[in-house]
């Protein structure tokens, strides 16, 4: 590898000769320095705004409204009604750290033990389980684009760093809740619990909270209004968990 790059060099210094070559290499340098620096100003700047801005638009939905006007389709915009944790039930709260993050309170924004079963169980071939915290969940949904490449990982993982040193865990839990996809055009507890059980997020009961968190892993694929035997069965699981959790 130090072979290639200093024969790269040699070719690039005769052609342009060394003197304007280690030039244009000092400028490039101190061009992508301050890019960098202008990047990292303007995320923290963005996520410390969201610490006290409840915005009713996410990058995400903000990506999936401008892809759907630019191919001429329409895009209803998915229902949504922001509520402060204060208002929002605590069974669902409970429901909701049991079924996706139980070590929420502990961690800072990654479960690396969670993170290590699910590699052992895609390399035994298993059934694959979740490894995002609640934390990676907000990076990805209110920041960034839609997407699975190793880029939009990483970008996520600094988004995550920097939602965890500026965000408190009440503030990142109260976003979650009130951004989290529950269904296709539904987005966040008050709208899910509207139009599933026809009552306010702060009314829930624990039953209604426990499936509600049940259909989070997929969410299009499942719904809490008449479920099957897999999300009864989940149901049944979180709220035997539901009593060990703290409430935010």
């Amino acid at each position: 590898m130090i072979e290639i790059k200093k024969a790269a060099e040699a070719v690039l210094s005769r052609f342009y000769g060394k003197k304007r070559f280690k030039t244009g290499l000092k400028r490039t340098g101190k061009l992508l320095l301050a890019v960098s620096c202008i990047l990292c100003m303007v995320t923290v700047l963005e996520v410390a705004v969201f610490r006290f801005l409840d915005s009713p638009v996410t990058v995400r939905v903000a990506c999936r409204s401008l892809y759907h006007r630019i191919a001429g389709k329409h895009y209803e915009e998915p229902l949504y009604h922001w509520r402060s944790l204060e208002e929002i039930s605590p069974h669902l709260k409970r429901a909701v750290l049991a079924a996706e993050d139980q070590k929420f309170l502990s961690h800072h924004g990654f479960d690396f033990v969670e993170l290590n079963r699910a590699i052992k169980e895609f390399l035994g071939d298993e059934r694959v389980r979740g490894a995002s915290t609640i934390s990676m969940q907000v990076a990805r949904t209110v920041f960034l684009w839609s997407g699975r490449s190793w880029l939009r990982k990483m970008v996520e993982a600094y988004y995550t760093v920097l939602i965890e040193l500026l965000w408190s865990k009440e503030r990142i839990f109260e976003v979650y809740l009130n951004t989290v996809h529950w269904g296709t055009g539904i987005m966040g507890a008050e709208a899910a619990s509207w139009v599933y059980f026809h009552t306010s997020s702060a009314a829930l009961t624990a039953s209604q909270a426990a499936l509600l968190a049940a259909i989070l892993p997929n969410p299009t694929k499942w719904a809490p209004v008449n479920p099957s035997a897999y999300i009864r069965e989940r149901q049944r699981e979180i709220m035997g968990q539901m009593a060990g959790m703290p409430v935010l």
